[in-house]
């Protein structure tokens, strides 16, 4: 059995942040929302996180101040927090820029650029 405030509360901080940096608790579409003071009463709960069916709400999503969030991934029922890590990419560099983001099967962007780029 898992506890969903213990297992959130771990995530917030593997993520790299606080509870104190959360700024919205709710689905994905923003129609249903609590503070963290409320989400600490409410999830304070043991579920099964393990294979069967998903327990907690799919929808749900933590997001923080710097626009950073943790959403529920599932397989097969079994559940947990997946979150966006801090990337660590250097975006001044310069880059090739893209002339095409659609095409092919399971392309990525260098494969669906490869032929557009100027001998």
């Amino acid at each position: 059995m898992n506890n969903l405030l213990s297992e959130t509360t771990d995530a917030i901080e593997r993520s790299g942040h606080t509870v104190q940096q959360v700024s919205f608790i709710g689905s994905e579409d923003a129609a249903y929302r609590c503070t963290w003071d409320e989400f600490t009463q409410l999830a304070d709960v043991d579920y099964d996180a393990g294979f069967g069916a998903a327990e907690v709400a799919t929808d749900l999503i933590v997001m923080f101040a710097d626009g950073r969030r943790m959403w529920r991934g599932e397989y097969d029922g079994s559940e947990w927090w997946e979150f966006d890590p801090i990337a660590d990419i250097d975006y001044t560099k310069p880059g090739k820029p893209i002339r095409k983001l659609v095409g092919g099967m399971w392309a990525d962007l260098s494969e669906l650029n490869a032929d557009e780029e100027s001998p």
